[in-house]
């Protein structure tokens, strides 16, 4: 395609609002078009990709979250229609400008009706590319806020999506539907109970690769060896009690997506084989010579400090930049209180559709949530409702069903620190809380456990720390 003289640009022309996070890829054969139309498109915000030829492009879509295609129709080698289908069929939300002479427009109509957002003729003006450019940016912004709006409803309704409206959740939704479009590894960061895991299942469910595999791991909760076995597997005979071959997960899950929950308790050696898994899309399994291609999207998550991790010698150094392509940070519940009404809406409609019984929160109750600060954020606040829930008699949770570190007051109804000032270890305010929470529940140790958020065999043990055998 050939163009008018160019007319001279600004040094540093405004970007528009919304291209700042749209990928182009700029389709021409003429060296001196794609430079031109690249100036055009980054001092508008846009990051550019250029591309010589279709088959070129198609290797762009699929290694970049591409959002728009600026595609000349006369390729050498390739029919404009057959390269929009295939872009199409690539990126169903990609959105195409095809650019065509006068003597061939009707190709440019025909392209319209096969998907195509728009068109411009040849030549044309860079003003006029700009203008173009500026449309389809704020094209993609309201298709974007669309969509959230959507998921926002479903949210609101109950389907299990994430729930809040503060400033800082809406920042983190944009952030979320633009990694959703991506291949790249994503870094999640937040405090314990923030919802990390949500956050991964939303970017992989948002994604072109729902349909594919979404595996969970918890690199906190398994010993060393047993974390080397579930991701890259091992053969039969690998290790004492290896009677036949398994797979990894980073293998069984092909396409899709494995999170890798607590990133950060990983230690060295297996940091550098997901480091090698990572860069050179192959795994090892335990006691095999052989390896394995895999085409897997890594999401990480930790409430780890990793740059400090790093800087301590913890974590490596290659690793987390490796994973640190994308960022999200999670905002803890104390920085979005204004959230808290809704969460505890969702919650109880959510509790009462599986106990059949439905409750509301006291005035002075829900006050008291909003003053607290949520040191275990979400988790603690359903925790809490749920705990409630089984204590309270009534259909209303009164300020006395809360947990007394949220309502301030101990079992006889003085507030805390009117009659003590003694400072106790964590060993005495652990017992404390399991002996408290069990006279409360008449003694059913099985919800206690639930409800403090441990297993049936570490209460039994405590309560034989504690001499409690009576409660047997």
């Amino acid at each position: 395609m050939t163009t008018a003289a160019a007319t001279p640009m600004l040094s540093a022309p405004p970007q528009i609002e919304g291209a700042n996070f749209l990928n182009l890829v700029i389709v021409d054969d003429e060296r001196a078009i794609r430079e031109i139309c690249r100036d055009v498109a980054r001092s508008l915000g846009f990051n550019t990709f250029v591309a010589d030829s279709a088959e070129h492009t198609y290797r762009l879509l699929d290694s970049q979250a591409i959002d728009v295609v600026l595609l000349d129709l006369k390729l050498p080698g390739a029919g404009g229609l057959e390269a929009l289908h295939r872009i199409k069929q690539r990126r169903p939300d990609a959105e195409v400008i095809v650019v065509t002479g006068y003597a061939t427009i009707q190709s440019a109509v025909q392209a319209m009706k096969n998907g195509a957002y728009d068109y411009v003729t040849k030549p044309f003006s860079m003003d006029e590319l700009k203008l173009l450019l500026e449309r389809v940016a704020a094209h993609l912004k309201l298709k974007s806020e669309n969509r959230m709006l959507r998921e926002k409803i479903k949210s609101k309704q109950g389907f299990g999506g994430i729930v809040g409206r503060a400033t800082e959740m809406e920042k983190l939704y944009r952030i979320i539907a633009k990694a959703a479009q991506s291949t790249h590894p994503v870094l999640i960061l937040g405090e314990s109970g923030t919802g990390k895991e949500l956050v991964a299942r939303s970017i992989h469910f948002s994604g072109p690769f729902r349909e594919k595999p979404f595996i969970p791991v918890d690199c906190g909760s398994l010993v060393p060896t047993l974390i080397e076995s579930e991701l890259f597997g091992y053969v039969k005979g690998a290790f004492t009690g290896a009677v036949q071959a398994k797979d990894g997960l980073l293998a069984i899950a092909e396409g899709g997506t494995v999170f890798l929950d607590e990133v950060g308790e990983l230690p060295i050696d297996l940091q550098a084989k997901l480091l090698r898994a990572i860069q050179e899309k192959e795994i090892r399994p335990v006691g095999s010579t052989k390896r394995i291609s895999i085409n897997v999207r890594i999401l990480a998550a930790t409430n780890r400090d990793l740059e400090q991790g790093v800087a301590q010698g913890a974590f490596r150094r290659d690793l987390y930049f490796r994973l640190n392509v994308l960022t999200l940070r999670i905002p803890s519940l104390r920085e979005r209180r204004e959230d808290i009404p809704l969460l505890v809406g969702h919650f109880l409609e959510r509790m009462a559709r599986s106990s059949g019984r439905e409750r509301t929160l006291s005035d002075e109750a829900l006050k008291a949530l909003l003053a607290y600060d949520w040191p275990g954020n979400v988790r603690e606040l359903e925790n809490c409702l749920e705990r409630a829930c089984a204590l309270t008699s009534g259909p209303m949770i009164q300020l006395v069903d809360l947990p007394s570190s949220i309502h301030g007051r101990n079992g006889n109804g003085k507030i805390l620190g009117e009659s003590q000032s003694k400072i106790l270890p964590m060993a005495e305010l652990e017992k404390q809380a399991i002996l408290n929470t069990i006279t409360q529940l008449n003694g059913d140790k099985l919800m206690a456990a639930r409800l403090l958020g441990i297993g049936k065999t570490t209460l039994y043990r405590k309560l034989k720390e504690y001499s409690y055998a009576q409660l047997d």
